[in-house]
């Protein structure tokens, strides 16, 4: 399974650690359970306009503090704020607990499933653009709120779709988030879904994709934050890949640089940057000393080239040499021999000198 859902849980992280949640009033989990326990259906059916908003909110907020502890009551809460939300047509609250009942299924792998709920989701959008109203939106809701919800929601469909290896339709959702983003300049939450788009490119082997997404992962963030570090880590990660270790520790030590000022960040993400640091820097070492033994193999080499040539050079010269003495052998025992075979011939045919014997020889016609 990939790990966009640790990114999809990014935009709680800064209320979310462990099991300590808070909403945005202070309550925790159990102090919120105790109070919607005390709503029967009878009270609910007797509560005021105003009451029932508020219960509708607390329903939500525990939705959203189970969603990344606890699947089966984040589904709960969810209906629990839809039975209030729902039939009295509150889209922007209706939108908001079919989008985590998606998430809740895409999280179990139930891929139908959440497509449902999502396609709810959208629905209610829609309603929310046509019109639509509620106790806190009574002259309907605003375009920066119905923008708010399509983006979460689009993301969260562009997940789903990841999920599922449907890469196209995921980066076209994630191309829909990404403008409502750009629209209202909600930069952190467009490095969080191009951090997103580029581990989703590492995953699929798209290494040039990938270091784009996390390019842009890095110009969205800003300043001292978690998404710049990300950023660094999937650019390192990158550079790993492509085996391109001095680049990658650039990018990792600069990560670390960030998670080391900062403890209380969630310890997978400093754990995975250590893990892709020490993995560099091994192979880094098994580069050098691959360097290493290579130039002492080229040396020797030289060295073998350099003794043979040196040998060969003074076998040609003793070659030339031998040859010289050799002929000036041939040539001196090559003279003596000659005037001996004359000497002998004049006397066998008694003649005074060379041109006797040759005449002499004519004669008899031997030539």
């Amino acid at each position: 399974m990939r790990r966009i859902g640790i990114i999809l849980l990014l935009t709680a992280l800064s209320s979310i650690r462990g099991l300590a949640y808070n909403d945005h009033r202070g309550h925790n989990l159990d102090s919120l359970e105790r109070v919607v326990a005390k709503w029967t259906p009878d009270a609910i059916d007797r509560a005021s306009t105003r009451e029932l908003v508020d219960l509708n909110r607390a329903f939500r907020d525990l939705m959203l503090g189970y969603s990344a502890l606890n699947g089966e009551k984040c589904a709960f809460y969810a209906r629990q704020a839809l039975s209030v939300s729902e039939p009295r047509g509150w889209e922007e609250a209706n939108a908001d607990a079919f989008r985590y009942l998606g998430q809740c299924f895409w999280a179990s792998e139930k891929y139908d499933s959440s497509l449902f709920y999502y396609r709810k989701a959208l629905v209610a959008v829609e309603r929310m653009a046509d019109g639509a109203t509620s106790p806190t939106a009574p002259e309907g809701y605003s375009e920066l709120a119905i923008d708010d919800t399509r983006s979460a929601l689009y993301g969260a469909i562009g997940n789903l779709y990841n999920m599922m290896d449907s890469i196209p339709q995921a980066m076209d959702w994630y191309g829909k988030a990404g403008a409502i983003f750009d629209k209202y300049g909600w930069n952190q939450s467009n490095a969080i879904l191009y951090y997103n788009i580029g581990e989703t490119w590492v995953e699929q082997g798209e290494l040039r994709k990938a270091t784009q997404a996390y390019e842009k992962a890095l110009g969205y963030a800003q300043g001292d934050s978690l998404m710049v570090a990300m950023a660094q880590k999937g650019l390192g990660r990158v550079y790993m890949e492509q085996g391109k270790t001095g680049k990658a520790l650039k990018h990792l030590h600069k990560a670390d640089e960030y998670f080391s000022s900062h403890d209380k960040e969630e310890l997978t993400f400093t754990k995975e940057n250590f893990e892709y640091m020490s993995a560099a820097l091994l192979t880094q070492r098994k580069q050098m000393i691959f360097i290493a033994l290579g130039a002492v193999l080229i040396l020797s080499l030289l060295l073998i080239v350099l003794l043979i040539g040196k040998k060969l050079r003074r076998s040609r010269k003793e070659q030339a040499e031998v040859s010289a003495v050799l002929e000036e052998t041939i040539q001196e025992t090559r003279r003596p021999t000659v005037k001996w075979y004359r000497k002998k011939l004049l006397v066998k045919f008694d003649v005074a000198n060379t041109a006797e014997l040759t005449s002499t020889v004519k004669d008899m016609g031997l030539i």
